[in-house]
């Protein structure tokens, strides 16, 4: 049986009885508007703990001013019975005022140098330290062995695995693999935003990313196959931010052929921002 919290008191309490009995703590933070990925992420934790927190949360500090947080989709009935159906032990929901006690503007602030600049941070100024501040709140909050995150939001989970390092956090970082459909479209809750022949245009992301991966491997210039897969997806409707190469660390590549390698897409197709990764050595 799932126990839901909605104070941060309560719910360390019952981490604390857990801890006294020398069981390991699992988290899966998530912002709501559960499916088969997130679900995945929890089968993750299990392997991991031998107690699992989950956490609703839509963290209103890693929204842009003109970007979709009232309308961000909210099922916490559906959401809270998905998770028990997995046998999670534990779900933190907590309210804005009880994760910001003093408010959004007079909260302590972070930023994580570097990474956050690039990329998806490029695009959305300010996303990362939103995303940084509110992780960190609730690895202090939920005191975790170990916590899973998508590899879906590459960049995002890069973010988390520098702050966890350099604040000390004393808690493992485990990756989880992207969960696709069918053909091929990334699991996201943003997925349900997409309108009519957009859902099928929207697949057109993982097959840019997969030639990408292609155009690599013959040896071609990076830049030259970052130039023509934003050409592709331009002309298939979306509005590119980014269509880039990276390396594991997200630092430039020298060469196509270097190992560690991953393609990474931001793009608009109607009102839905849609990201995806590729890595090229992944099985």
């Amino acid at each position: 049986m799932m126990d839901t919290f909605k104070t941060v008191d309560s719910l360390r309490r019952q981490v604390a009885d857990w801890r006294r009995q020398g069981l390991r703590i699992g988290f899966v933070p998530t912002m709501g508007n559960l499916h088969a990925g997130h679900f995945a992420l929890v089968d993750l934790a299990r392997q991991h703990s031998d107690k699992v927190v989950s956490s609703i949360f839509v963290n209103p500090t890693q929204f842009g001013p003109n970007e979709d947080y009232a309308r961000y989709p909210r099922t916490p009935d559906s959401d809270i019975a998905g998770l028990a159906s997995k046998n999670c032990d534990a779900l933190l929901l907590p309210s804005v005022e009880e994760m910001y006690p003093f408010g959004t503007i007079g909260c302590v602030q972070m930023h994580v140098p570097g990474i956050t600049d690039i990329l998806c941070g490029a695009h959305r100024p300010g996303h990362f330290n939103g995303v940084a501040q509110v992780v960190a709140r609730l690895f202090n909050m939920v005191q975790p062995d170990v916590a899973v995150f998508g590899r879906k939001d590459y960049q995002q989970l890069q973010v988390i695995r520098y702050m966890t390092s350099e604040m000390s956090f004393p808690v493992d970082i485990v990756p989880a693999p992207t969960l696709r459909e069918t053909d091929g479209l990334a699991m996201s809750s943003r997925n349900q935003y997409l309108q009519g022949d957009e859902r099928q245009t929207a697949t057109f992301i993982y097959q840019t990313l997969q030639f990408m991966r292609q155009q690599c491997a013959l040896g071609l210039p990076i830049g030259m196959t970052e130039d023509q897969a934003e050409q592709r997806l331009s002309m298939a409707g979306f509005t590119v931010d980014y269509a880039e190469i990276r390396r594991s660390d997200l630092s430039r590549p020298k060469a196509p052929n270097e190992p560690g390698l991953l393609a990474l897409i931001a793009a608009r197709l109607g009102r839905t921002r849609l990201i995806d990764n590729l890595e090229f050595d992944a099985v």
